[in-house]
């Protein structure tokens, strides 16, 4: 209950962010992470601050480009046995610290106006299934989910196409409209961009 009502009070004043996921194993040096810095740059450039894990690798990517923009840079570390440390392009007063994945979960659903998913590992399915979930099931209100990586998302949602949904029927072809591939810093912000021209753009609480 503590962290439910520590992170409510800090994230209810971080203005309209967009959350990137990607894999904690990513280093500076591959082109996904300068990819992730990029677009992190640009949505903080478009008006939007910056939500990631708090930890390296995209998540570090991601909060690095935020703060190399001037926007809000939060991080929602969780202790992890491994894989896991605060990285140093958080806000200071955006750092916020969790023991419970569920807790965390909710904070990046409740305060994020879209997610940038990149190529990760369980962790990043789990926040993308999730999402795509509750937006399906009406949980919460549609908001952009955005894979960056055509190369790395294809099989997947090649296999979702095929066997989930012609061959199982187990999800509906209006689902496979939650989600947009792409590959470029530029067709983020676009994405963004064209599902906001038809909203207000304002928190979700």
């Amino acid at each position: 209950m503590g962290e439910f009502v520590s992170g409510f009070e800090k994230m209810s004043q971080i203005g309209p962010c967009v959350s990137i996921f990607g894999s904690a194993r990513t280093k500076p040096e591959d082109p996904q992470y300068k990819l992730a810095e990029r677009i992190a740059k640009r949505i903080v450039e478009a008006g939007y601050g910056v939500i990631t894990g708090g930890g390296p690798g995209i998540m570090e990517a991601g909060n690095k480009g935020a703060h190399l923009g001037g926007g809000t840079s939060v991080g929602l570390n969780i202790d992890l046995p491994f894989e896991q440390h605060d990285n140093p392009y958080i806000d200071s007063d955006k750092n916020l610290q969790f023991d419970y994945f569920f807790v965390r979960k909710v904070m990046f659903v409740k305060y994020s106006q879209g997610f940038v998913v990149m190529p990760g590992g369980f962790g990043t399915l789990d926040e993308l299934f999730e999402a795509m979930t509750l937006i399906q099931t009406k949980k919460i209100g549609r908001f952009p989910i955005i894979l960056v990586g055509s190369e790395f998302w294809k099989g997947l949602f090649d296999w979702v196409k095929e066997v989930l949904l012609k061959k199982h029927g187990k999800v509906s072809p209006e689902d496979l409209n939650l989600i947009k591939i792409v590959d470029s810093e530029e067709e983020v912000i676009e994405a963004l961009d064209a599902f906001y021209k038809k909203y207000n753009l304002s928190p979700n609480f």
